[in-house]
């Protein structure tokens, strides 16, 4: 089980213990002299890189590798390494590519390729060759590039001088990438009751999945959870009440002697089971279904809300594969503002002058993209049978943001990301009780919704406010799964082609 962290939460600005490991490779041709300015350099980088806030995690620095058996070596140890998450190179001098084949074979671990060099300048009064053999980034990297092409390894290629804003702004995001990646690995989700009867697009291959991915997905018959929930003590009951007071605008019905106090007591009852299951069983996610219910007064509203806030994954309706998808956006986004929350596309505002999409669930929107205090409420479900259910209601502030949607296609698993634009509501809405957002799909409504459809979205997704796409399509790369972006420059045309394409690559693989 990956130990980098239960909850995406960070300490200094670094996510959990994650490291990523700083390779620089050379050769023993440059004799001892190059070889001490070559770590010097190295170090220099690597620090700056740990120090830098845009990076959030640890960046430590790896002695210089010169043979094919220290470079099999140090991958070896990343991969054996729990809190190692990735490794970045760097070819400082020519380091010949032959002696990497053995250890980009066997390395585990996401590859980011840093091309830069130490100086930023040409020193035009000073150069000669002593500078330009210690300097040759510029083709030791085409070398050692042309070697993990070869070996059709998938990698990140980052572009310009070390200390440059936007290079440590995408090494940054990549890190950010890598610990998704590495807490899914090992990870354990938990469906309770099965995928929602005769849904197709939630449902998929679990088996694959794990082996695709790293993460297992078991199931739990309901009353496995309700016997916890039934455990747990009144007193914890009350001291999470307070919480929901001190946290929440409390409806007149569940304030205290409210008429539907009892509903509170409830929720805050499922909360507090769920939460244990969860921590007991060691799970980073979870899904429900409406549709299996037995032995529990309702259907978890707040609880699935806060579950998410804390970082858990979720999705309704058994979708274990939008669950582990929002658990990974979380861990990517820790510490950055605004929030990822399990989202689907509800229904739509057809004016030709504004097109709109609402996207919002029947409880289960989370609290971290929430625009302002949250209203705790009650209100009846309509479907399930049961008691009427708790949640937070609000809205989500405009600004750019994305949907995130994770299909099995049969022959391979497709990430589809569509980026999207935000509005604040321009009416309220009174009757609707639940959260909500309001977004306009890129390029434009009608494009992006039936780019959307042509690619076999699901309806359910994981909604970011912090994410872009380019950390969905890096997380894509490393899984070396399908990734298909929708966005400001997408056409139809274009669009089928790319999909026919790539029925036509993965069919090959």
């Amino acid at each position: 089980m990956s130990n980098i962290l239960n909850a995406p939460v960070g300490e200094g600005g670094k996510i959990g213990s994650a490291v990523v490991w700083f390779v620089t490779g050379s050769q023993h041709l440059y004799g001892d002299e190059t070889l001490r300015q070559v770590a010097e350099h190295s170090q220099t980088i690597a620090k700056a890189l740990n120090e830098a806030s845009q990076i959030p995690v640890q960046v430590v620095f790896k002695p210089t590798v010169k043979s094919p058996e220290e470079i099999y070596n140090v991958c070896a140890d990343a991969n054996n390494d729990r809190n190692v998450i990735g490794i970045i190179t760097w070819m400082h001098t020519f380091s010949p590519a032959k002696m990497w084949i053995n250890g980009l074979k066997i390395l585990q671990k996401p590859l980011l390729h840093l091309h830069t060099q130490f100086n930023r300048d040409i020193p035009w009064a000073d150069i000669d060759m002593d500078f330009m053999n210690l300097n040759q980034s510029a083709h030791g990297d085409r070398e050692f590039g042309f070697m993990v092409s070869r070996l059709r390894r998938n990698r990140k290629v980052v572009v310009g001088h070390w200390q440059d804003e936007a290079v440590l702004q995408t090494i940054g995001g990549w890190a950010r990438v890598a610990a998704g990646w590495h807490d899914w690995q090992g990870a354990r989700f938990v469906r309770f009751g099965d995928n929602m009867r005769f849904v197709a697009v939630t449902d998929g291959d679990k088996v694959e999945a794990e082996y695709k991915f790293g993460f297992s997905v078991n199931t739990h018959g309901i009353g496995d959870l309700v016997k916890v929930i039934n455990a747990i003590s009144d007193a914890e009951v009350d001291a999470l009440i307070k919480v929901y007071e001190e946290s929440y605008t409390l409806a007149a019905g569940l304030v205290k002697d409210g008429a539907q106090r009892q509903s509170l007591k409830d929720a805050a009852r499922i909360e507090l089971g769920l939460k244990a299951f969860l921590q007991d069983g060691n799970y980073k996610g979870f899904s429900d279904t409406f549709e299996d219910l037995h032995g529990m007064k309702q259907l978890p509203g707040i609880a699935a809300q806060r579950l998410m806030a804390a970082g858990y994954g979720f999705a309704g309706e058994g979708d274990w594969k939008t669950a582990a998808l929002v658990r990974a956006m979380k861990v990517m986004g820790a510490g950055l503002t605004g929030g990822n929350s399990f989202m689907e596309d509800y229904t739509y505002h057809l004016d030709p002058a504004n097109p709109l999409v609402l996207g919002s669930h029947m409880l289960e929107i989370c609290e971290s993209i929430a625009a302002g205090k949250p209203s705790c409420e009650i209100h009846p479900l309509g479907i399930g049978g049961k008691e009427d259910p708790v949640r937070l209601v609000f809205n989500v502030a405009g600004g750019p943001a994305l949907n995130a949607s994770l299909v099995d296609m049969g022959n391979r698993f497709r990430l589809l990301v569509n980026e999207v634009e935000a509005v604040a509501p321009e009416h309220d809405l009174p009757k609707l009780p639940v959260a909500r957002v309001l977004w306009k799909p890129y390029p434009d409504f009608k494009t992006g919704l039936a780019a959307w459809i042509l690619a076999g979205g699901a309806h359910h997704t994981g909604y970011s406010q912090n994410l872009t796409a380019e950390n969905l399509e890096d997380f894509a790369d490393i899984a070396n799964i399908e990734f298909v972006l929708i966005g400001k420059n997408t056409n139809l045309y274009q669009l089928k082609n790319e999909l026919r394409w790539n029925e036509v690559y993965y069919r090959g693989q």
